[in-house]
């Protein structure tokens, strides 16, 4: 018997504008890019894709108006060789640069600033697109080395974007590496980001989960079910079984009522064009 998920949701937030971009996957090799009006809470619909999106090794940026992702189709007889890193409008998958990478060790990057943008080029990539309006910043180094794979862009992404690293564990053990970021209020937030192999269903080999700590009083909630979890502005916003939420943060004692704020479990693939 068959075991059915909900959609799967990792959001990327921009540093500068009050965007973000959700990417819903499943099944498992379909995902959607849709863009997030974080002022509004207005989500609109940019493109589907057949295949996977490595969100670990993604970013928008800080503008918002770009986003460079890492993504595997398996058509080896394509000319990216059935995997490529792409830089897009976002909300779009369109690709502006397209470098083909053929499999999938090493792939993906962040952005450096409004127009710029490292490639995590490992193995390296083929030169199969390119773009005036954003250019590759070759003198850029990520500050540590957490291997080629996810944790490589991701880890640095956390980091760029106010998450304390606090502990880092063995991936072959099936830890988790925790990052910590501050809340109002006294609140804090924590992300155990597992590296393993053999994970639990309906878990890839990079997952995360979460908590909820309370500086002075001590006390925690754990939150396992929340796949993805930030802070935006003053409110706390996480994904969970497919939906988005958001809540405010009241005092040291308490949270505020959680808000849906979209549920993405009823999409189906749309054949949608880019605009460009």
């Amino acid at each position: 018997m068959s075991t059915t998920f909900p959609a799967r949701l990792h959001v990327l937030m921009a540093r500068s504008a009050p965007v973000g971009l959700v990417l819903r996957r499943g099944p498992s090799k379909s995902v959607c890019s849709i863009l997030w009006n974080r002022t509004t809470d207005e989500f609109h619909v940019g493109q589907w894709l057949r295949g996977r999106i490595y969100e670990r090794r993604s970013d928008v940026s800080p503008d918002g108006k770009y986003l460079i992702y890492f993504a595997m189709n398996g058509r080896g007889e394509s000319k990216t060789g059935g995997a490529w890193t792409a830089i897009s409008r976002t909300p779009w998958l369109k690709a502006l640069v397209l470098l083909g990478k053929g499999d999938c060790w090493h792939g993906g990057g962040l952005f450096t600033d409004q127009r710029k943008y490292w490639v995590n080029d490992g193995y390296g990539h083929i030169q199969l697109r390119d773009s005036s309006e954003v250019s590759r910043d070759t003198a850029f180094a990520p500050t540590a080395y957490y291997g080629g794979e996810c944790p490589g862009v991701y880890y640095v992404r956390l980091q760029r974007d106010g998450w304390i690293l606090r502990s880092q564990h063995a991936a072959a053990c099936g830890g988790a590496t925790v990052f910590e970021k501050t809340l109002p209020r006294g609140w804090f937030l924590r992300k155990l980001a597992h590296a393993q192999v053999g994970s639990p269903a309906g878990k890839g080999c990079y997952w995360d989960e979460h908590e909820l700590k309370q500086a002075e009083s001590g006390s925690s909630l754990k939150c396992p079910s929340w796949e993805w979890a930030d802070v935006d502005g003053k409110r706390l916003v996480w994904a969970e079984h497919g939906c988005l939420f958001a809540r405010s943060i009241k005092s040291a004692n308490k949270l505020g009522d959680a808000k849906l704020l979209h549920d993405f479990n009823g999409m189906t693939f749309e054949p949608i064009a880019a605009p460009y």
